[in-house]
């Protein structure tokens, strides 16, 4: 079945998000200016190119048969994996991260559109197995996210891995995936990052370090631990074959999670840079390190508080243009934003991006097909995590990751993707009453 071009459009999504690209523009341009009133970035014209572009792309993934993309997902999937392989070798660094590849000053991230080739993948696998076992399909989804987001921590970057997560979390939830399941891999990661915190801040930021601080500061001894661990988990599968006992099972399953989080805080130790590391630590107490780790975020809290209800006004910020706030057109766009429009503009921008993922999560329940179903989930996941993740890092809630506010940093990569991504949806919503399978 044909449809015409202009019904492939949602017209609702389409001006909430240039709504909110135009905000960013205008930000981003505020960020530019000092105190003396001079511009000093031309990034927000930049932005503004990246945004024509992304409305083309847009457009063209919204006009395109969404379903033609599942027999190409494995080919673009392992296209960017091995896309993300050369920029281990010949990236560029940028913010202590080889993730770009590019001539002079045009740069793209390839990790931000390894987010869409991983969600349209991974759709096609659990819409094509949902006769398989649900232990089998759950650690083939963890292999199928271990790639890309393996590849990204190598370069470091923290905040663009941890986005497969959530992504991942959401899409098997909406396949039916058992929640016990989904339960391990949160506890993974909390682990993981717990006993990645622990030996920096026992040994940097407290005068008596406890023992268990002591512990995990020895790699031996975490090498001996994580036997210990593996070795119990082992007993606990016997004894749940031997004895059939529930509680062999979850000794063998806890036991598991603990020795896979300290074998990954090992390498997470090892890739991550000391400043990564220190930013989950000094967002639980930010006047830790007010210098360093967290000036950001009492900088960042600093401006938020300063625009009261109504803000200061667009381009009368102090926070922004005396240059207190670090990456202020990226990270920390919302610090900008509210300082110069307060809580008013802060709770419209609010509105909007809820708008935005009601939608996607309406047309998600609309969809007459799995593969559509964990597209909508997936990118609805992305969206989500972007915003709470970004919005709860500037106001001290959340460690800083460098994870980009969705539609108003400045980024032309992370832009695109995310455009690309409101065309898919688009492109499911318009197709949701056609049944055809020759597209499939």
């Amino acid at each position: 079945m044909k449809i015409k071009f202009l019904n492939c459009i949602d017209y609702f999504l389409l001006i909430c998000v240039s709504f909110l690209v135009s905000l960013g523009i205008a930000f981003i341009y505020s960020s530019a200016i000092d105190s003396n009133g001079t511009l000093t970035s031309y990034e927000y014209a930049k932005q503004a190119v990246w945004f024509g572009i992304g409305l083309v792309f847009m457009m063209f993934f919204a006009a395109f048969d969404y379903r033609k993309l599942s027999r190409y997902s494995p080919y673009i999937f392992i296209a960017f994996g091995f896309l993300l392989v050369l920029i281990l070798i010949f990236g560029t660094v940028v913010n202590g991260a080889k993730s770009w590849i590019g001539i002079g000053s045009l740069g793209i991230q390839p990790s931000e559109f390894t987010k869409i080739s991983f969600i349209l993948f991974l759709a096609r696998y659990l819409s094509n197995s949902l006769e398989v076992d649900p232990l089998k399909r759950f650690l083939t989804s963890i292999i199928i996210m271990s790639v890309p987001m393996g590849l990204i921590l190598l370069q470091p970057d923290l905040g663009t891995a941890t986005v497969f997560i959530p992504i991942f979390l959401c899409m098997c939830f909406m396949a039916d995936i058992p929640v016990k399941y989904l339960l391990v891999i949160v506890s993974f990661g909390l682990l993981t990052i717990l006993f990645t915190v622990i030996p920096i801040w026992g040994t940097e930021f407290s005068n008596k370090p406890s023992l268990v601080v002591k512990v995990l500061v020895n790699t031996k001894i975490k090498i001996l631990l994580i036997l210990a661990s593996i070795s119990i988990a082992i007993i606990g599968i016997f004894g749940s074959i031997i004895f059939e006992k529930k509680y062999f099972r979850w000794i063998s399953e806890f036991f598991g999670v603990v020795s896979a989080s300290l074998l990954f805080s090992i390498f997470a130790g090892l890739k991550l840079k000391g400043y990564q590391i220190k930013r989950l630590i000094v967002f639980i107490d930010p006047s830790i390190d007010p210098l360093n780790s967290g000036w950001n975020i009492i900088q960042s809290k600093t401006a938020i508080g300063s625009g009261n209800f109504f803000g200061r006004g667009f381009l009368k910020g102090t926070q922004s243009h005396l240059k207190f706030l670090p990456e202020q057109s990226t990270d920390f766009i919302f610090s900008i934003f509210s300082e110069e429009t307060g809580f008013v503009g802060g709770v419209l921008m609010f509105l909007v991006y809820l708008a935005i993922l009601l939608r996607i999560t309406y047309i998600m329940r609309r969809t007459t097909n799995h593969f559509s179903t964990y597209i909508c989930s997936g990118i609805l996941g992305m969206l989500f995590f972007h915003f709470v993740v970004n919005v709860g890092m500037v106001m001290g809630m959340m460690p800083i990751t460098g994870i980009p506010l969705s539609f108003m940093s400045y980024g032309g990569s992370a832009l695109l993707s995310n455009m690309i991504a409101i065309g898919l949806v688009m492109s499911i919503n318009s197709r949701r009453l056609d049944f055809s399978s020759s597209a499939l």
